[in-house]
């Protein structure tokens, strides 16, 4: 097993992510070909299934000793085994690729153990590349970003879906947040943590693939995440499912969680 190099690795999932972003725009607003996964997996482009390839042959080429978890490839037990563990999401927001909207986005992670230690996050449509290794700082397009210091409840902005909001949710009250949504949860957790936003969440199960990179890079940019109830998320699972995802500023998500 070769010992990992943080910033190569970063580097291959960067340049990764913008190939993959080539691919994609040249099936962006052009009718792409659609199919439907079944059992309320929800849809795949021809878009989806190009990057994803392009990714398993330069990814996999590039460490071939990694493990390999991909929304679009099948799943098996070979990556459990496996000290290091790419975690690939092809395109996060497939609906908004298919709908025209700009904010789907190429979510490219590697795990060691249970942990992410490179993420990219790639929106080409926009030209915006979040980044991060286990030991630098996070970057939009080489930029450090920050999350921000919010600390209240009251006020702070979140991005969410309308239904976590519900009071269900919130049997120590529903916070008074002001809500805000985009398609791609990668996209969310980066927004966060460049400031743009105090927090999201989701309380569904939520894939891996969705959250691996952002997780990274928000806890790179001073973001404290967690699954829905406060719990460290824990990644390449054998189930690569966690029990959703709460990403804050610490005050603000140490009160979040408290109402929960």
């Amino acid at each position: 097993m070769r010992v990992p190099d943080l910033d190569a690795d970063l580097a291959l999932l960067v340049t990764a992510a913008r190939e993959a972003g080539v691919i994609a725009m040249r099936h962006f607003k052009r009718d792409p070909q659609v199919w439907d996964k079944g059992d309320g997996a929800g849809p795949v482009t021809e878009a989806d299934l190009a990057v994803n390839t392009m990714l398993a042959d330069r990814l996999r080429t590039a460490r071939p000793d990694y493990g390999w978890l991909s929304e679009e490839s099948p799943d098996g037990t070979d990556r459990l085994s496996k000290q290091r563990c790419f975690i690939i999401d092809p395109i996060d927001g497939t609906r908004a690729f298919i709908d025209g909207q700009d904010s789907f986005a190429h979510s490219l992670a590697i795990a060691e153990g249970d942990r992410i230690i490179a993420g990219a996050v790639f929106l080409p449509a926009k030209d915006r590349m979040y980044s991060a290794h286990a030991a630098s700082d996070a970057q939009l397009n080489s930029q450090t970003i920050r999350a921000t210091a919010q600390t209240g409840v009251a006020g702070a902005s979140v991005l969410t879906s309308k239904p976590n909001m519900a009071a269900q949710h919130w049997p120590g009250g529903v916070p008074d947040l002001h809500r805000a949504f985009r398609p791609s949860l990668a996209y969310r957790l980066c927004l966060v943590a460049q400031g743009r936003f105090d927090a999201m969440l989701a309380f569904r199960r939520t894939w891996e693939w969705d959250i691996a990179a952002g997780a990274l890079i928000a806890t790179r940019a001073g973001a404290v995440v967690s699954d829905g109830a406060g719990a460290t998320l824990r990644f390449n699972a054998a189930d690569p499912r966690t029990d959703g995802v709460l990403v804050a500023a610490a005050g603000l998500h140490a009160e979040l969680i408290a109402l929960r």
